[in-house]
C-alpha cells in the first residue's frame, strides 16, 4: 500500500479516534483471575510474583457480569481472562462456564505449562472459543526468560493439547521479542510450522512492569528492523504472522506487519477488573492512582465505565511536550498507555527515538 494511502486511511482513523472519545463501547473487558503464577517471568507487566493472590469472588463478578449485560450493549463484548496464570484460580471452571451461560464469548492468555488434555476438554466444555499461549524463545531461551526449567516443553505441550481437541476458533502462539530471542526466529518459525496454530503473534519487549529492571533485554532500532522484516516476509509468503497492537509504527511499517492500524484503544474498548477488584483499562498500563478508576467492592462498574474513564479519553500528544511538532502527531496520538511515564510524563517508546523510524514528513507519497 502506498504511502498517500496510508495517510489518508490514518487522517480517517485519527477524526474517528477522537469522536470515540466521547462515545466508547466497551469491546473487551479483562479479567484478571488471580496474580498467582507457576512463572516468574522477566517481563511480566503485572510482576506476578505471588503464591497468594486476592482473587474477586465469583459471586461478585457473575452479578457485574449481568449488570453490564443488562445496561450496556454487549453484543460485541468479548470476556478476556488473564492472570496471573488463570488456571491456577481454584475455582475457574466453575465461573467460566457460569460467565459463558450469561452469554459472553471468552478467550484465554496462559502459559500453557497447566493444560493437559483433561483441561482442553474442560475449557471447551466451558465455552472457551480463543486462547493464546506464550512462548518466548526456543527451549533454554524461554525456560530462562520464564525462569522455570521445562516451561517451554510443557507450554509446547499444552499446545498440542489445545489443538487435538479441535474445539477452539483460534489457538494462538504469542511470543515476547528480545534480546535472547531475536536471533532464533527462523529457529522459532520451524518450531511453529510443525504445529497447526492459527497465527503467530510477535511482540517486541517493552519498558514496563519487571522489564523495567532488566534493560538489556531491550531491543534496539536494529533489532526491529530486523524483526518486522521478519514478520513483512512471511507474511508475504502467506503465513499467519502479526505484530502487536503496541504502538505507532510509521509509514513505512503500518498495514505491513499486522492487519489494521495502530489504535490505543485503552479507555476507548478497554476495561479491566484486577484481582483486587481494581477497576482500569488495559491491565499492562501501570498500576497508580491516576489510572486506576474504581474498585468493585465499592462502585458500580458500568458508572465507572460511563463517567469515569475521562482520564484517559485524550492523547498522550498533548501531554508529551515532544508531540507538539511531530508530523505524526495525529496518527500516533502520543503513542500507548501502557509505555508511559506518568512520573516524567513523557513516553518511553517513541517510535522515531526507539526504532529509528522515519516522520511521516519523510516517506514518500
Amino acid at each position: 500500500m502506498d504511502a498517500a494511502t496510508k495517510r489518508r486511511h490514518l487522517a480517517q482513523l485519527a477524526e474517528w479516534r477522537r469522536a470515540k472519545y466521547a462515545e466508547p463501547e466497551l469491546r473487551h473487558l479483562f479479567l484478571e483471575l488471580t496474580l498467582q503464577c507457576n512463572e516468574r517471568c522477566l517481563h511480566c507487566g503485572s510482576r506476578c510474583d505471588v503464591d497468594r493472590s486476592p482473587e474477586v469472588p465469583t459471586e461478585l463478578l457473575l452479578d457485574i457480569l449481568a449488570d453490564v449485560k443488562r445496561r450496556l450493549d454487549t453484543r460485541r463484548t468479548m470476556l478476556c481472562i488473564t492472570g496471573g496464570e488463570p488456571l491456577l484460580r481454584r475455582d475457574f471452571f466453575e465461573l467460566m462456564e457460569r460467565a459463558a451461560a450469561l452469554g459472553y464469548p471468552w478467550g484465554m492468555t496462559t502459559n500453557g505449562t497447566l493444560i493437559t488434555p483433561e483441561v482442553a476438554h474442560e475449557l471447551a466444555r466451558c465455552g472457551m472459543r480463543t486462547v493464546s499461549v506464550s512462548i518466548d524463545g526456543l527451549r533454554e531461551s524461554h525456560d530462562a526468560f520464564r525462569c522455570r526449567p521445562g516451561s517451554f516443553d510443557a507450554a509446547i505441550e499444552g499446545t498440542w493439547n489445545l489443538l487435538r481437541e479441535g474445539a477452539f476458533s483460534s489457538v494462538q502462539v504469542t511470543t515476547v521479542v528480545n534480546k535472547w530471542n531475536i536471533g532464533e526466529l527462523d529457529a522459532l518459525f520451524a518450531e511453529f510450522d510443525k504445529l497447526p496454530i492459527d497465527s503467530w503473534r510477535l511482540a517486541t519487549i517493552e519498558p514496563m512492569g519487571r522489564a523495567l529492571d532488566h534493560p538489556d533485554l531491550m531491543l534496539d532500532p536494529d533489532d526491529v528492523r530486523r524483526l518486522f522484516e521478519f514478520i513483512r516476509a512471511k507474511r508475504a509468503q502467506g503465513w499467519p504472522l502479526t505484530y502487536g497492537c503496541c504502538h505507532f509504527l510509521g509509514l513505512d511499517w503500518e498495514r505491513e506487519v499486522r492487519d489494521f492500524y495502530f489504535l490505543c484503544s485503552s479507555g476507548i474498548y478497554i476495561a479491566s477488573i484486577m484481582a483486587n477488584g481494581d477497576i482500569a483499562s488495559c491491565l499492562d498500563i501501570e498500576r497508580r492512582p491516576e489510572t486506576i478508576q474504581g474498585n468493585v467492592y465499592r462502585d458500580d462498574f458500568v458508572d465507572v465505565w460511563n463517567n469515569r474513564f475521562g482520564f484517559m479519553r485524550r492523547e498522550l500528544a498533548d501531554v508529551d511536550p515532544r508531540c507538539a511538532s511531530c508530523s505524526d502527531r495525529d496518527f500516533c496520538a502520543g503513542g500507548s498507555w501502557h509505555s508511559f511515564d506518568f512520573d516524567a510524563s513523557r513516553q518511553r517508546v517513541c517510535p522515531h527515538e526507539a526504532f529509528g523510524f522515519a516522520f511521516a514528513e519523510d516517506v514518500g507519497s
